[in-house]
């Protein structure tokens, strides 16, 4: 406890100009006379505290001890918190909070932060996401089910490697001991997650997961190119979904998008998408995809008649 209560003065008052023996007791709920001590440890570890008399006295650390601020632009360091701040909410990880703590050392008097990120720190997934992280560091085997895109239930014992965050969705990237081979697992489709408490080797290499947003590769085989056309009503909502596609917007305020896909897409998620915007859709091309919708919207009719 002494230890951790050290370290942490030390970033205090690299942060801070002066502390007095008071506020420092106060922080730390112990007696000036341990703050007095502890000062006395601190030194004697050689960093260089200093004690300034007066009203306004108390501790600080010399200024040429302190860490270069060239070294790391208000830009840098700006961002860096951000990101942490985003970690830190997501796994609850002080860690992160001790990190975010160090770097506003070198940020000088700026107040607040020019950014504000949500990396989907949902608080249904957040025990998940420590069950993984804490796994994936100690390297110990999970089970969950898992339901499939063909809304298939399967039991799965996995050695994770990786979370990924993309697309607004946290995944699980591991070694699939059902399947001997790699998968990814979408985390809002497993349930009952438990560890094994059995470990496995340290052998595997995290994922290169530089994948575009439409899932489709230049090179990849039987590429399709998909045009859709969206009414003016529901333009934003359109830019939101396929803003990254080739757009030819139209005098009547409607807007068709261009872009290349794979031909599994043309019965996965695609259709899903499009049937989202109702009768402010229309697919123009494939011809392949105007049949699959058509027989999904004769399916969702036969529904209410």
């Amino acid at each position: 406890m002494k230890l951790e209560r050290l370290i942490s003065m030390v970033y205090m008052l690299l942060n801070n100009e002066i502390l007095s023996a008071s506020e420092l007791a106060d922080k730390y709920n112990v007696s000036q006379r341990t703050i007095y001590r502890d000062i006395e440890t601190i030194c004697a570890a050689g960093i260089p505290v200093v004690s300034y008399q007066g009203v306004n006295g108390g501790y600080g650390i010399m200024e040429e001890y302190k860490m270069d601020r060239s070294l790391l632009g208000s830009y840098d360091v700006d961002s860096l918190v951000t990101v942490l701040q985003s970690m830190s909410t997501v796994f609850q990880d002080e860690r992160a909070a001790e990190t975010i703590r160090r770097l506003k050392t070198i940020q000088g008097g700026q107040q607040g932060s020019s950014l504000s990120l949500d990396i989907g720190g949902r608080a249904v997934y957040r025990k998940s996401l420590q069950l993984l992280r804490d796994s994936i560091a100690s390297l110990r085997i999970v089970e969950f089910q898992y339901i499939s895109l063909k809304n298939e239930r399967m039991e799965r014992t996995v050695e994770p490697v990786q979370l990924l965050y993309r697309n607004d969705s946290w995944y699980l990237y591991g070694y699939c001991r059902s399947r001997q081979d790699y998968r990814e697992f979408k985390l809002s489709r497993m349930e009952e997650l438990k560890p094994t408490g059995l470990h496995f080797a340290d052998r595997h290499q995290p994922k290169d997961d530089r994948k575009p947003w439409n899932g489709y590769q230049a090179g990849d085989s039987k590429a399709v190119e998909v045009v859709i056309r969206f009414s003016a009503t529901s333009l934003a909502r359109a830019l939101d979904r396929l803003h990254l596609a080739e757009k030819e917007y139209h005098e009547d305020g409607s807007l068709t998008v261009r872009f290349q896909s794979d031909e599994h897409s043309l019965t996965g998620w695609l259709p899903h998408l499009i049937l989202g915007f109702g009768e402010d859709a229309e697919v123009i091309e494939p011809p392949a995809l105007r049949e699959h919708m058509a027989q999904k919207l004769q399916l969702m009719l036969g529904k209410y008649q």
